[in-house]
């Protein structure tokens, strides 16, 4: 092998291992700025789609590419969502009770706090039967992990960009975060069918709800910019099913 194709065919894991730093870093600056940890997941996720397709067009699978890709994804999709979302169920404690602080936590408050971790290791339970299950080649069972940590940083950038006293009491509370925990660590790992973005023809007719749900994502994204991604992430989660009828 030629140096020029032994660089080539490493495009794709280079990809990968930026998708790997935006998660590292998206964890480092969790502690500081939720809002740039959110943007550092997009990143992740944007650098998640490119290595595929460039695998894609350069014919450069590799076994080593594919284990890369997961431990990636473990640590963009599982752990940096994971802090993200311990660091707001922290918030939401300090907004019930301003006197809140972790050093005095209650056993309680303690697993409420550490709960958001149950997301990194669903995550990596999903990670491991999507590379051990060849039912999975043209669609998905159980969400991605990158769906559930672009919900996360998106509803995460949203409120941070809004105003808190109007939306804080709702999206920032302690129950709904959980419940947004146990929902999506349930999707992960079900065997609920999740169509891919991956077109095997263009037929309109085998693609209708790919179409549609192409063109709800564009729509939204022009009106609502970020605050649409949340929003489409359900909707995928809806029509997904739908989309198995057609298969």
């Amino acid at each position: 092998m030629t140096s020029q194709n032994l660089v080539l065919r490493n495009i794709p894991n280079f990809i990968t291992i930026l998708n790997l730093l935006a998660g590292c870093l998206a964890i480092i600056w969790s502690f500081d700025d939720l809002r740039i940890a959110s943007l550092l997941i997009f990143a992740a996720a944007i650098f998640d789609f490119a290595d595929g397709l460039a695998a894609r067009a350069l014919n450069a699978y590799s076994k080593i590419g594919k284990e890369l890709d997961s431990l990636a994804d473990i640590v963009s999709f599982g752990v940096a969502p994971a802090v993200i979302l311990h660091h707001l169920i922290s918030m939401s404690l300090i907004l019930k009770d301003s006197s809140y602080s972790f050093e005095y936590a209650s056993f309680s408050e303690q697993l409420i706090i550490f709960s958001p971790f149950l997301i990194s290791v669903f995550a990596a339970i999903r990670l491991a039967k999507f590379n051990t299950d060849i039912r999975q080649e043209d669609h998905f069972l159980g969400l991605p992990t990158p769906a559930t940590a672009l919900f996360i940083a998106s509803v995460t950038y949203v409120f941070h960009t809004a105003d808190i006293t109007i939306i804080g009491k709702y999206i920032l509370s302690t129950p709904i975060l959980i419940g947004l925990i146990l929902v999506f660590c349930f999707l992960m790992i079900s065997n609920i069918p999740m169509f891919s973005l991956k077109f095997s023809n263009l037929s309109f007719s085998r693609n209708k709800i790919r179409y549609l749900f192409i063109l709800l994502a564009l729509i939204a994204i022009i009106f609502l910019k970020v605050a649409a991604i949340p929003l489409l992430i359900l909707i995928y989660i809806v029509l997904s099913p739908i989309q198995s009828w057609f298969d």
